[in-house]
Formats: C-alpha cells, structure tokens, sequence
C-alpha cells in the first residue's frame, strides 16, 4: 500500500477546508477548523505563501488560495484532457438511466472516479470526482481488471488485503476470477453492495486512447437491482453511439 505522507495529506485537507469555507481564514481559524497545532498551520501556510499559493486578500484578514491553483491544475488537464465524447457518454448514460454515471481509472489497488455526473433522484449514489473504490469490490474496478492480463492481476492480487466490507465482498481471488468469467455469458460487469451497503451497479471495460478506463452506473438496490439489464442494454447502445469503443468489442446484450 502507498505511504501516508501526512503533509501531503494536510495540504489536501486545507483546500478542501477553503472549497467548503469559500472566504479568507486567519491562522487561528484554520488550526481551530482542522484541528491542528497553531505551529504546523503556520508553517503550512507560511510555505504556500512563499510559493504563491496562498494570499491575503486584506491585510490581516485571513488567507485564501490564489488564483495560481486554478492555472496550474488547468495546463495538468490540458496536458491529458479527457477527450470530450467521453464526457458526453457519461452525461448521456445518466440522463437515459436516471442513475449516478461515473469514469474511472485504475490507480493502485483502487479506482478514481475522473469524472461524475450524479442522479437527480433524492435517493442516489452520491459519488464525486475523487471518489476511490476498491478494484477488486467494485464492478468499475473488475471492469479494469478485465483488461489485465492474468499475470498483471495476480501481481494485484498479492498486494490485495481481503477486508471484508459487507456480506458480498469478495474475499478470496477465485471469487474475483469467478466473477470476471462470468461475464463472457452476462456481458457486463455488476456488484451487489460489495464496498457501499445498498448499492447495486454495473460497469464495462472503456478502453480510450490507450488508458483502462471504465464506466458504471450505479443506484440505491431496491430500485437497481432488477434493473440491471435494462441498464445494461441502454450503456451498450449509448456507447455503441458514442464511437468510442469498436462495435466488435461491444457485447450483444
């Protein structure tokens, strides 16, 4: 498992403080906010000061990130953009299926959502970008899976701690593998409150421009579960439209 770099971890806490807070923080509101000692807060702050990421927009009235966090996360995603199509897929699909449509990535043992549209329904998958599942307890994530070959997975695979989140977590890889064969006759990834209680979804492989991706929708079980075919039949047809994915790679559902 990566190493917890607790700076690391502190400066993604302190923006996610200011998108929530939306105004300027004096040093003592933040070590107040956040919990931290007066002495770590200023030295963090001070550091993000003198590196420009950081300002007061008042003398004395607190601190806020500059504007230099936005032009720098803009050229890093004009620098690996996902393509537009993609993005419209993933509006498309949640808009046909009223359900919570996600991308996402492997990155490590996990997969990152790039990218979110939620559902409108009050009782929805809330999921956001940055959300983390675990590749092997999620259909987003064994629909990556399926696009390793055996060697890359059984690396995986022992790096994998079995935590058992819920009564249908896989706990063993011949359940992982079992289900990824299981696919060839079904046609498309699915879970059944693996990582989040209450949650059905269903995913498939996305392979773009060279990069494992892979798109789920998801919902509350009483209203997903039976439905996954249906789902299933309108992702493949949205998909089909996109032209993103070759039509010969594309289960017959």
């Amino acid at each position: 498992m990566p190493m917890h770099v607790k700076q690391a971890a502190n400066v993604v806490e302190l923006l996610e403080f200011f998108a929530q807070r939306g105004e300027p923080a004096t040093l003592a509101e933040i070590a107040d906010a956040l919990n931290w000692p007066r002495s770590s807060t200023f030295n963090i702050v001070g550091t993000l000061v003198e590196k420009g990421y950081f300002y007061e927009p008042r003398l004395r009235g607190g601190y806020f990130p500059s504007p230099r966090w936005q032009s720098v996360v803009q050229l890093i995603g004009e620098r690996d953009p996902l393509p537009g199509p993609l993005l419209d897929l993933v509006d498309t699909i949640a808009e046909r299926t009223g359900e919570t449509t996600a991308v996402g990535c492997p990155s490590g043992l996990s997969v990152v959502f790039l990218y979110v549209r939620e559902s409108r329904q009050p009782i929805r998958y809330f999921a956001e970008i940055g959300t983390r599942v675990p590749i092997h307890a999620s259909s987003a994530g064994r629909a990556i899976l399926a696009q390793m070959t055996l060697k890359e997975r059984e690396a995986l695979y022992r790096k994998l701690v079995f935590e058992k989140y819920s009564e249908t977590t896989p706990m063993g890889i011949e359940q992982i593998e079992a289900e990824l064969r299981a696919v060839a006759d079904r046609g498309y990834h699915q879970s059944n409150s693996e990582f989040i209680p209450d949650l059905a979804g269903l995913s498939f492989p996305l392979p773009v421009e060279g990069k494992r991706l892979s798109i789920v929708a998801a919902g509350p079980v009483s209203r997903c579960l039976d439905r996954r075919p249906e789902i299933a039949r309108i992702m493949v047809t949205a998909i089909r439209e996109s032209g993103l994915v070759a039509p010969a790679d594309l289960p017959v559902i």
